[in-house]
This record gives C-alpha cells, structure tokens and sequence, in this order.
C-alpha cells in the first residue's frame, strides 16, 4: 500500500512541533527536579506535559522519561 508523499509532508509540522512540546517538559522538569525520587518527578513530568498541551504521550514513555530524570540525570537525549 503505497503512501501520498504529500500526506507526510503535511504531517511532519504537526509531530515536530508535538516533539518540540515533549522536549521542552522533559528539558523542564530535568532542569527542577534531576535525582529527586521517582514519584516526584514523574508528577512533574505530568504537569510539564500538560502545562504544554502535550499530554499525548504514551504512559511508557513517561514512565522511562521519569525514571530516567531521576536515576540518571545527566544522560537523557536532549
């Protein structure tokens, strides 16, 4: 099943800016909350994704993002 090019083009400016929103949390609650515990950060996480309009998110992600920012502060992607 093929794809219209134009159907992708036409959605990249919607998941970068998606992706840009995400950042900008993670980069958030990095910054205030680095090597506190779990729980903490995670609801931080939470409240950074939905002061950004960005709660599409799946738990996973947040789940790892969390646990990520409070384990290992200093070696998440961005």
């Amino acid at each position: 099943m093929a794809t219209d090019p134009s159907e992708y083009d036409n959605a990249m400016p919607v998941v970068a800016a998606h992706l840009a929103k995400f950042e900008r949390a993670v980069s958030r609650t990095r910054s205030s909350h680095a090597g506190q515990p779990y729980t903490t950060v995670r609801q931080a996480l939470v409240e950074a994704l939905q002061h950004e309009d960005a709660q599409q998110v799946e738990r996973q992600v947040v789940d790892e993002f969390a646990r990520r920012i409070s384990e290992e502060p200093e070696q998440l992607p961005f």
